[in-house]
């Protein structure tokens, strides 16, 4: 079992290595941020991209639904956006005296929310029920969503003007929620040439089906977690809950709410992704640390104390990271 291990997990990450290419020939940089999305892909969870406009994340996540053969749809928010507009509705025919249902955009493989936070709550609340169970009610009928489905959102800061928080119950359904920077010089002098040279715009082939994501999945599920391992996820998520009992008295008065228990869940999975990434069939510390920020981040709701003294949720979090001992 070890030895067909090994060999599954090497020859996806060849196979993801080729993905990450060919989302390279159009993308610039950025491989942080594509890395990450493919850490969500691998584990299953929905990705929140956080970024100032002009980034990239719209590009990034509509050219790997193109490399990837699945179903791609795109919801534009804004804040006239009603719930209908995003799960779909229920039509009467008169004629036949019947309702018929209008499916949404949410009904595909990957869902690119962009800029999530311009619509009120009532439409990101549209999506809970999507991202959670995988399903969507309209009126008395339930339908099963596709197998793989992934919501990929972005957003634009909170302070810009324009945009509504997102409530803390769908902030917790995203595995991951990625802060996305400016690129280097170097990089935006490419970028520049290549949108604003004399050529058409590079585009991507598809290089994976989605039965190979789901193949990929089963293999993550796979990777050996040892039990310290799975503590020491534990003891990361349940500091934020309460720093005071792991001598971090400090930390006390900068969080106003810790991580739940899909923290931890996510922590596992995620690094899981990481080690086959690597090429590897086991976690190591290194993958859970490599990846708590992104899990954490947005489930660690800070003080106004904190907000006073400027340290946001990564700062509690690298401090955190910097005194739970490491098995």
């Amino acid at each position: 079992m070890s030895d067909r291990l090994t060999e599954d997990v090497t020859k996806l990450q060849g196979r993801f290595a080729a993905l990450k290419a060919e989302v390279g020939k159009v993308l610039v940089g950025q491989d942080d941020m594509l890395h990450r999305l493919l850490l969500g892909l691998l584990a299953g969870g929905h990705v929140l991209l956080e970024g100032v406009p002009g980034l990239a994340k719209t590009l990034v996540v509509r050219t790997l639904a193109e490399a990837i053969d699945g179903q791609f749809s795109r919801i534009q928010f804004t804040p006239d956006m009603l719930p209908g507009d995003v799960v779909g509705t229920q039509i009467y025919n008169p004629r036949e005296g019947a309702y018929s249902i209008k499916k949404g955009p949410v009904f595909g493989n990957f869902i690119l929310a962009d800029e999530i936070n311009r619509a009120p709550a009532k439409v990101q609340s549209a999506l809970l029920e999507a991202m959670q169970e995988r399903q969507v009610t309209l009126g008395d009928t339930t339908l099963k969503l596709a197998d793989p489905f992934l919501v990929l959102a972005t957003q634009n800061p909170i302070e810009q003007e324009g945009t509504y928080p997102l409530p803390e119950a769908q902030l917790d359904r995203f595995m991951l929620k990625i802060r996305v920077g400016y690129p280097t010089r170097e990089d935006e002098v490419k970028i520049v040439d290549r949108m604003a040279g004399a050529g058409s715009e590079p585009t991507a082939t598809k290089v994976l089906t989605l039965d190979d994501v789901l193949a990929a999945r089963d293999v993550v599920k796979q990777v050996f977690v040892d039990d310290k391992l799975k503590r020491y996820a534990v003891d990361l998520v349940a500091v934020t809950r309460d720093p005071k009992s792991a001598g971090l008295p400090q930390l006390a008065p900068l969080i106003d709410n810790g991580a739940s228990v899909r923290a931890s869940i996510a922590l596992v999975k995620v690094a899981k992704a990481q080690a086959m990434l690597t090429g590897r069939t086991y976690v190591s510390p290194h993958d859970i640390k490599t990846i708590a920020l992104d899990v954490l981040r947005h489930r660690v709701l800070v003080s106004y104390e904190a907000e006073a003294q400027g340290k946001t949720s990564d700062h509690v979090i690298a401090q955190i990271l910097e005194n739970v001992p490491v098995p």
